[in-house]
């Protein structure tokens, strides 16, 4: 067991954080607002949560102008991908061990 444990990543140890991973896993850009009220979370929160994956590379950020006015996108990449589905997969043997 503590073998499974050592090899989850800690940037997943939040709720927040495998809900922003969930959704990102279809494989599109999704902007903050969008993100925002899928799991109704204030901005500071979610910036923060962003701020953090981004960080470990994660997500990559992507921000534009659209009539004018800022938006920022956010994708998951294929290290992100990686470190959680490995995540995911030590949760199911966590599951399984007892």
């Amino acid at each position: 067991m503590k073998e499974i444990i050592k090899d989850m990543d800690k940037a997943f140890d939040s709720r927040v954080r495998i809900a922003i991973m969930a959704i990102m896993s279809n494989d599109e850009w999704i902007d903050f607002g969008h993100l925002k009220e899928k799991l109704g979370v204030t901005d500071g929160n979610l910036a923060s949560h962003l701020t953090s994956l981004e960080k470990k590379r994660f997500i990559e950020v992507h921000k534009q102008f659209i009539a004018k006015r800022p938006n920022t996108s956010y994708k998951i990449t294929t290290r992100g991908r990686e470190y959680f589905a490995k995540y995911v997969a030590s949760l199911k043997l966590l599951l399984n061990l007892r």
